[in-house]
């Protein structure tokens, strides 16, 4: 994402890939630029590499997700490796968070996994689990054990709509429990890739009795953080 005078000029998602050194430099490279701020997983390779600033996710999520509704009391981020619940203080400072870092339950990477196992894309995966009157229960949420149970399911002729609509619920009862620890309040800005999931909207704002705040580029709320907390 680039910034001038504080506005989006341009941004932009890639995969990684094999070599995210050379997607790193690529995108430094399109741009003149004063400076460069790193976020995410790979934010201390990229420091090593650019020499630029860093700053955690948490932060990044907090401050960019507060610039783009100032109102909000919380951001829930669910991406492709970990969900992140985090409780916003004044000036989007960070009051409270829980991060689950250690699997891929529940995050974007479990739903595809998911998703492939079913026989579906992502968006075909969200749209039966809108169809679905009812969700088969899925108890496991570790994604190997849960890919297992899903096999096994479709096996014995079990509706694949009523799975999926499972697998979103299991995946909104965890997220719900992470917002509760967190003592998360409304409104909640609903950022990262599955905030592209129509499923997960429409049963996570029903769980919560409250719409949610989805921004126009879900994906980006950490980057635009990143760059803005430059001038912080």
């Amino acid at each position: 994402m680039w910034l001038h005078d504080g506005r989006v000029v341009h941004s932009e998602v890639t995969d990684t890939g094999f070599d995210p050194q050379s997607i790193v430099r690529g995108f430094v490279s399109r741009e003149q630029h004063d400076a460069v701020v790193a976020t995410g997983y790979g934010r201390h390779v990229a420091r090593e590499l650019l020499g630029c600033q860093v700053v955690t996710e948490i932060k990044a999520y907090a401050r960019g997700a507060a610039h783009l509704f100032p109102g909000a009391a919380a951001v829930l981020d669910i991406g492709g490796q970990d969900t992140k619940v985090i409780a916003l203080g004044p000036g989007g400072s960070v009051a409270d968070f829980e991060m689950n870092d250690k699997c891929a339950a529940g995050t974007g990477k479990f739903l595809e996994v998911m998703a492939s196992a079913l026989g579906f894309t992502l968006d075909e995966l969200a749209d039966a689990a809108l169809l679905a009157d009812s969700g088969i229960q899925v108890s496991s949420m570790c994604t190997v054990f849960a890919e297992s149970e899903v096999t096994g399911l479709v096996h014995r002729g079990v509706d694949r709509g009523r799975i999926a609509r499972g697998l979103h619920e299991s995946v909104v009862k965890r997220t719900h429990g992470s917002l509760k620890r967190t003592g998360a309040g409304m409104p909640l800005v609903f950022a990262g890739g599955v905030a592209n999931n129509r499923a997960m909207i429409e049963l996570l704002s029903t769980t919560l009795q409250s719409a949610l705040l989805i921004p126009d580029n879900a994906q980006t709320v950490g980057a635009l953080g990143a760059a803005l907390s430059h001038a912080d």
